[in-house]
């Protein structure tokens, strides 16, 4: 089988908060069409990886690289407008604005075709559609997580990235939030998931990163790291069943 193109490529990439370490010397990669997940503790490193992508961190050394070009340092404003979405953790919607005032937002960088875009979303997620004109301040965890993810979209992301998406959502929404991140990956969204569920996030991925204190302490195919004595110890309470 011939390989996928990468998407993102990171190597040797040290962040530091004042003097305190967040990330030291990460190698990891993204290839087009992957759901590839980082699991870990809280403070394990995960969201501080995502912001360093969107370039939100200041980076101490390492080169981050997506499609190809080096986006190191690069502004976020810029980093978003190349086709790299976050959706982050805690929704991330502004609740005094209606929903398709956040749909709107969502599309800044990209306004060409917004009518067709915003035609998919509403396709996908009727929900937001019926409550276009409603502030999103007032939706349920549910509702605001999906129009968090609409948003992502409304930039015609290359790369999606989900920041603990399960966190604080009763179990029958995390699993419709995983349902849609599997769709997505379908229609050929390609996808770094940050997640602390590990029993989620690897049942859907490809491939995985576990993060340790700011390591990456094991990589591997999904399946390789479900089996793992190591992760299944430390995440999965000894059984993937």
């Amino acid at each position: 089988m011939a390989k996928r193109n990468s998407v993102l490529e990171i190597e040797d990439l040290s962040v530091s908060y004042g003097p305190v370490r967040a990330l030291t010397h990460i190698n990891l990669e993204v290839n087009e069409g992957e759901i590839v997940a980082l699991i870990g503790a809280n403070g394990a490193g995960k969201s501080t990886l995502l912001e360093a992508v969107l370039g939100i961190n200041d980076i101490n050394s390492g080169t981050i690289r997506f499609l190809g070009k080096d986006i190191t340092k690069r502004p976020t404003d810029w980093i978003v407008a190349s086709g790299i979405c976050l959706v982050p953790e805690g929704r991330g919607i502004l609740s005094l604005m209606t929903v398709l005032e956040n749909l709107q937002l969502g599309a800044y960088h990209l306004k060409a075709n917004f009518g067709e875009r915003l035609t998919r979303v509403y396709d996908r997620f009727g929900v937001l559609r019926e409550r276009s004109k409603q502030m999103a301040g007032t939706l349920s965890g549910g509702e605001q997580q999906m129009l968090s993810i609409a948003a992502g979209l409304m930039s015609a992301p290359k790369l999606m990235m989900f920041d603990e998406p399960s966190l604080g959502l009763a179990p029958v929404l995390v699993a419709e939030v995983f349902k849609i991140i599997v769709n997505l990956n379908r229609e050929g969204y390609t996808i770094l998931l940050a997640e602390q569920n590990a029993r989620k996030a690897l049942g859907i991925a490809h491939r995985g990163y576990v993060f340790e204190t700011g390591n990456v302490v094991l990589s591997g195919s999904a399946q390789q790291l479900a089996g793992d004595p190591r992760v299944r110890e430390a995440f999965l309470g000894g059984s993937m069943k």
